[in-house]
């Protein structure tokens, strides 16, 4: 999800991890043996993917390629908005396949963008965590249309070594002595937590996603007074690293990515979810309506749902993965970089991401907050 400095913290597996036998043949001998799909029948063809930057990444592709004598093709996005103005904008019959966020996958459902996913064709789809499963955004008329493939919090990441006594609240950004030292996501996510600071998502969890023009301009009242505060709207992930670096900011609302890429650096930074919780999103493998490599696109979300290759793509990304299972191709280090090791406890806290009905309303808002209008 989202965009990455990629270069900035890829760890590698350790060796005996990799040299798990017995497991990782099991993966590979059952992909092997419920395989419904000929090498013959997609040699030559390219899967395009239009995805968040590293979802198409040549260590987790590279081996499904020469499997099958394909290409596959990566565009990124780097905004849900981005993503589905490149797909109305004549990329339907471009792209097989999508990543969306929450916040914007059921969109494409109800925009008939995307068709169902036969799961039957998806062979470890059972193994992919239930939470992620059971989430009915994806799902229309009993037919599902997008299977997990990554997820995170959107938490707390601060300087500790300034910051001495850990935070335990997102109004810790208000602080008088952390003006001009506060960093923020330049999304609508930020409206997402100014809701839930304004308590908009009790008693429904979804309410900080539907929320009313009343909520919308106290939202919007909370945010401008948190303006002074802010240095940077931060676009990509690299940028926010390097506003850490710098110095320049203390406090962010940013992803595990990156107190892990910051650690490797020698800073003492690092990330919470505070006692009011946190938002987090699910990024879905989808497939596009008029896609004409209908077949291939299912076989490439067999194939990187195995826990096997579901670990490498935590190792590209630094991002949690769907199949819990890919722990077992992790090394601890891994596991603690993408949470892995402690799925049920960010399961619990983190509200995730839901469909914005009104998404053009919330980015007008968030437009007049970084204007000051």
């Amino acid at each position: 999800m989202k965009k990455l400095l990629l270069s900035a913290l890829t760890v590698a597996l350790t060796a005996s991890v990799w040299s798990c036998g017995g497991e990782k043949k099991s993966e590979s001998a059952a992909s092997e043996s419920t395989g419904q799909t000929s090498v013959a029948d997609f040699k030559g063809k390219t899967l395009n993917i239009l995805c968040w930057e590293g979802y198409a990444d040549k260590k987790f592709t590279q081996a499904f390629e020469e499997k099958y004598g394909v290409t596959i093709k990566g565009t990124y996005f780097g905004s849900s908005d981005e993503l589905i103005a490149k797909l109305t904008a004549g990329g339907g019959e471009v792209y097989d396949i999508v990543t969306p966020s929450p916040d914007m996958a059921q969109a494409l459902v109800e925009r008939d963008l995307v068709q169902p996913i036969d799961l039957k064709k998806i062979t470890h789809y059972d193994s992919l965590a239930g939470k992620l499963r059971s989430m009915q955004d994806v799902v229309k008329d009993g037919q599902t249309y997008g299977v997990p493939f990554t997820w995170g919090p959107d938490y707390l990441v601060y300087n500790a070594d300034v910051i001495k006594t850990e935070p335990t609240s997102w109004n810790e950004l208000f602080k008088p002595e952390y003006k001009g030292k506060v960093a923020l996501w330049d999304d609508i996510s930020s409206l997402y937590l100014a809701g839930m600071l304004l308590g908009y998502d009790k008693p429904d969890k979804g309410g900080i996603y539907n929320m009313t023009e009343p909520q919308l301009a106290e939202v919007k009242k909370k945010l401008m007074q948190l303006k002074p505060q802010v240095r940077k709207y931060w676009v990509t992930a690299g940028e926010l690293d390097n506003l850490m670096k710098n110095k320049e900011v203390t406090l962010a609302v940013g992803w595990p990515l990156t107190p892990a890429t910051l650690k490797k650096e020698g800073m003492n930074v690092k990330g919470l979810i505070p006692k009011e919780g946190a938002t987090g999103w699910i990024d879905r493998l989808m497939i596009t309506k008029n896609t004409a490599n209908k077949d291939l696109a299912e076989a490439w979300i067999d194939y990187i749902t195995q826990a096997e290759n579901m670990a490498k793509v935590g190792e590209v990304t630094n991002y949690s993965v769907a199949n819990p299972n890919a722990k077992r191709f992790m090394s601890a280090e891994l596991q603690e970089i993408t949470q892995m090791n402690n799925t049920d406890y960010y399961f619990e806290r983190l509200n995730f991401w839901q469909y914005v009905k009104n998404r053009k309303r919330y980015n007008e808002i968030w437009n007049e907050i970084k204007s000051g209008a």
